[in-house]
Protein backbone atom coordinates (compact mmCIF):
# COMPACT_ATOMS: atom_id res chain seq x y z
CA UNK A 1 0.00 0.00 0.00
CA UNK A 2 1.79 3.50 -0.80
CA UNK A 3 1.44 6.52 1.29
CA UNK A 4 -0.97 7.99 -1.31
CA UNK A 5 -3.48 4.93 -1.28
CA UNK A 6 -3.02 4.28 2.97
CA UNK A 7 -4.52 8.10 3.12
CA UNK A 8 -7.00 7.41 1.08
CA UNK A 9 -8.36 4.60 3.03
CA UNK A 10 -11.40 5.59 4.78
CA UNK A 11 -10.99 3.17 8.02
CA UNK A 12 -7.40 4.61 8.28
CA UNK A 13 -8.65 8.32 8.30
CA UNK A 14 -10.68 7.60 10.98
CA UNK A 15 -8.39 6.01 13.20
CA UNK A 16 -5.90 8.30 12.62
CA UNK A 17 -8.12 11.15 13.29
CA UNK A 18 -10.26 9.23 16.88
CA UNK A 19 -7.41 7.62 18.30
CA UNK A 20 -5.24 10.23 19.42
CA UNK A 21 -8.62 12.44 20.79
CA UNK A 22 -9.67 8.95 22.45
CA UNK A 23 -6.79 8.19 24.13
CA UNK A 24 -5.54 11.98 24.67
CA UNK A 25 -2.28 11.15 22.85
CA UNK A 26 0.68 13.48 22.48
CA UNK A 27 1.36 11.45 18.97
CA UNK A 28 4.89 12.48 19.05
CA UNK A 29 7.41 10.99 16.48
CA UNK A 30 10.03 10.20 18.81
CA UNK A 31 7.76 8.24 20.98
CA UNK A 32 5.68 6.81 18.49
CA UNK A 33 6.32 3.46 16.78
CA UNK A 34 6.51 3.48 12.69
CA UNK A 35 5.49 1.03 9.77
CA UNK A 36 7.03 1.25 6.15
CA UNK A 37 8.17 4.94 7.42
CA UNK A 38 4.45 5.71 8.12
CA UNK A 39 3.88 7.20 11.80
CA UNK A 40 1.34 5.01 14.33
CA UNK A 41 -1.87 7.58 15.22
CA UNK A 42 -0.67 7.21 18.62
CA UNK A 43 2.20 6.83 20.52
CA UNK A 44 3.95 3.77 21.75
CA UNK A 45 2.60 3.53 25.24
CA UNK A 46 -0.94 4.42 24.18
CA UNK A 47 -0.69 1.25 21.44
CA UNK A 48 0.08 -1.13 24.59
CA UNK A 49 -3.14 0.73 26.03
CA UNK A 50 -5.15 -0.53 22.85
CA UNK A 51 -3.30 -3.51 22.55
CA UNK A 52 -4.04 -4.44 26.43
CA UNK A 53 -7.66 -3.52 26.22
CA UNK A 54 -8.16 -5.50 22.61
CA UNK A 55 -6.28 -8.25 24.67
CA UNK A 56 -8.10 -8.01 28.03
CA UNK A 57 -11.25 -8.03 26.41
CA UNK A 58 -10.28 -11.60 24.30
CA UNK A 59 -9.33 -12.56 27.88
CA UNK A 60 -11.71 -11.64 30.64
CA UNK A 61 -14.09 -14.32 29.42
CA UNK A 62 -12.29 -16.97 30.96
CA UNK A 63 -10.93 -15.82 34.23
CA UNK A 64 -10.92 -11.95 35.87
CA UNK A 65 -7.57 -10.88 38.02
CA UNK A 66 -9.27 -9.47 41.70
CA UNK A 67 -9.17 -5.85 42.15
CA UNK A 68 -5.72 -5.71 44.13
CA UNK A 69 -3.92 -7.60 41.11
CA UNK A 70 -5.15 -5.13 38.56
CA UNK A 71 -4.37 -2.22 40.47
CA UNK A 72 -0.44 -3.79 40.79
CA UNK A 73 -0.72 -4.36 37.37
CA UNK A 74 -1.17 -0.74 36.54
CA UNK A 75 1.99 0.59 38.71
CA UNK A 76 4.05 0.15 35.69
CA UNK A 77 2.93 2.69 33.49
CA UNK A 78 2.27 4.74 36.26
CA UNK A 79 6.07 4.43 38.20
CA UNK A 80 7.02 5.01 34.42
CA UNK A 81 5.49 8.07 33.28
CA UNK A 82 5.45 9.37 36.66
CA UNK A 83 9.64 9.35 37.08
CA UNK A 84 9.90 9.88 33.17
CA UNK A 85 7.80 13.53 33.71
CA UNK A 86 9.62 14.27 36.65
CA UNK A 87 13.33 13.21 36.57
CA UNK A 88 15.72 13.07 33.09
CA UNK A 89 14.74 9.47 32.80
CA UNK A 90 13.82 8.61 29.49
CA UNK A 91 11.74 5.72 28.81
CA UNK A 92 11.69 3.56 25.59
CA UNK A 93 9.45 2.88 23.49
CA UNK A 94 9.56 -1.19 24.65
CA UNK A 95 8.73 -0.25 27.97
CA UNK A 96 6.13 2.03 27.22
CA UNK A 97 4.38 -0.39 24.66
CA UNK A 98 4.94 -3.39 27.68
CA UNK A 99 3.78 -1.11 30.45
CA UNK A 100 1.18 0.26 28.04
CA UNK A 101 -0.27 -3.67 27.62
CA UNK A 102 -0.17 -4.01 31.31
CA UNK A 103 -2.66 -0.60 32.22
CA UNK A 104 -5.18 -1.41 28.79
CA UNK A 105 -5.54 -5.48 30.20
CA UNK A 106 -5.99 -3.86 33.96
CA UNK A 107 -8.09 -1.20 32.96
CA UNK A 108 -10.16 -3.77 30.72
CA UNK A 109 -10.44 -5.62 33.54
CA UNK A 110 -11.40 -2.92 36.38
CA UNK A 111 -13.79 -2.08 34.36
CA UNK A 112 -15.64 -5.44 33.74
CA UNK A 113 -15.38 -5.72 37.42
CA UNK A 114 -17.18 -2.49 38.23
CA UNK A 115 -19.73 -3.12 35.60
CA UNK A 116 -20.58 -6.84 37.19
CA UNK A 117 -20.54 -4.96 40.70
CA UNK A 118 -23.11 -2.69 39.22
CA UNK A 119 -25.12 -4.83 37.64
CA UNK A 120 -25.45 -7.44 40.59
CA UNK A 121 -26.14 -4.58 43.08
CA UNK A 122 -28.84 -3.53 40.45
CA UNK A 123 -30.23 -6.72 40.51
CA UNK A 124 -30.23 -7.15 44.51
CA UNK A 125 -32.40 -3.69 44.79
CA UNK A 126 -34.55 -4.84 41.89
CA UNK A 127 -35.27 -7.90 44.44
CA UNK A 128 -35.46 -5.77 46.92
CA UNK A 129 -38.21 -3.63 45.47
CA UNK A 130 -40.12 -6.32 44.55
CA UNK A 131 -40.30 -8.21 47.41
CA UNK A 132 -41.90 -4.66 49.11
CA UNK A 133 -44.20 -4.23 47.05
Amino acid sequence: MTHHEFAKNRLVRFLYRWLPIVFGCHCRPERSFFYKGIQFPICARCTGVLLGMILGLATMWAWIPGLWLLILIMLPLIADGTIQKRTRYESTNSRRLLSGILYGYALTGAIWLFLRSGYRQGVRIGHWLKNRA
